[in-house]
């Protein structure tokens, strides 16, 4: 049992030799333990140091590309590399290493498939009140959106089998977490969490450069993965108010013309004409967005078979 360790890194030379020292060495039930560092375009020495220390795997993005490209390229090079189980945490040290036994053991167990460490979001001193309302309302959201049970579904300290990590994709460039956890929850992967600590803060957040613009990119990659997952029941949900509106609006126009008033409120029935129309072109849409999103399990499904091959092709060079 192989379990990589990887840590997607920006300019962090100065944190990275913090957060290898708290990473386990040995893990009962596992017989491998390496590291692999996502160097996403680093100016500073981290490459550097991350050699230094016996990082065993060193991946290059060739410029800075996001977090989420870094974390997606890092998981298929681990997949590749033959490993069972892979642990993803950050090259800040904000999260405590030490936890990694407990975060892998519901995969060990065979209970889970992804396991996410749920920070203590009100108790981190150097969370702001502001941030940690956003978290919350952003964590509910989400799981109204993927049928989760997540608690802190911005935490970046996850252990993944290699069946999952050969399943996921990551389509935005911003973040990975939330997409993941909608992804995973859309598509039967069985999702949990377990408690963790945190480490003193290192350093101001990269990801967070002001709340409005993080809600913003947050909005709109829950938006787009809900979409993704579910297009015909949003196209549906969209249809809704147009149609409502659409059909009293023409019930009215008959009652009136029934009445003999219909001539002054021909407005009214080009307005419920127009709405009526994009209701339908809604649900046509609907039709159009789930034929492709059936069409994209297929793919996706081939992609992991090919995925899959490759890994155990892997493994059976190396031992």
């Amino acid at each position: 049992m192989k379990l990589i360790i990887q840590i997607p890194c920006y300019n962090e030379e100065k944190t990275l030799p913090e957060t290898l020292a708290g990473l386990p060495r040995q893990i009962e039930g596992i017989d491998a333990i390496e590291f692999l560092i996502i160097d996403d375009g680093s100016t500073d020495r981290t490459v550097q140091v991350a050699r230094d220390l016996g990082v065993h795997h060193i991946v290059s993005m060739g410029s800075n590309r996001g977090l989420a490209a870094a974390f997606l390229k890092g998981i298929r090079r681990c997949a590749e590399l033959g490993a069972d189980l892979i642990v993803n945490t950050d090259g800040d040290n904000q999260y405590d290493g030490r936890c990694i036994p407990d975060l892998i053991r519901p995969i060990l167990e065979g209970k889970l498939d992804i396991v996410v460490g749920a920070r203590p979001i009100q108790g981190i001193e150097h969370f702001s009140w502001a941030k940690k309302k956003l978290q919350q309302i952003g964590s509910l959201v989400v799981r109204q959106f993927s049928g989760t049970d997540i608690p802190d579904t911005t935490s970046g300290f996850r252990a993944y089998s290699a069946e999952a990590v050969m399943k996921l994709h990551v389509f935005n460039r911003y973040t990975y977490t939330l997409e993941t956890i909608i992804q995973a929850g859309h598509m039967d992967l069985r999702l949990g969490y377990i408690p963790i600590r945190v480490n003193p803060k290192t350093r101001e957040s990269r990801l967070i450069s002001s709340n409005l613009r993080y809600v913003w990119l947050s909005a709109a990659i829950i938006l787009r993965s809900y979409i993704t997952y579910k297009p015909l029941r949003t196209f549906l949900y969209c249809s809704i108010l147009p149609g409502i509106v659409g059909l009293t609006l023409c019930i009215r126009y008959l009652s009136l013309f029934v009445a003999g008033k219909g001539g002054g409120h021909v407005q009214s029935l080009l307005l419920a004409a127009i709405l009526l129309i994009m209701t339908f072109l809604l649900w046509v849409l609907g039709i159009m967005a789930d034929l492709i999103s059936a069409n994209r399990k297929l793919i996706q499904e081939l992609l992991y078979l090919s995925r899959k091959k490759q890994s155990d092709q892997s493994k059976k060079e190396q031992g």
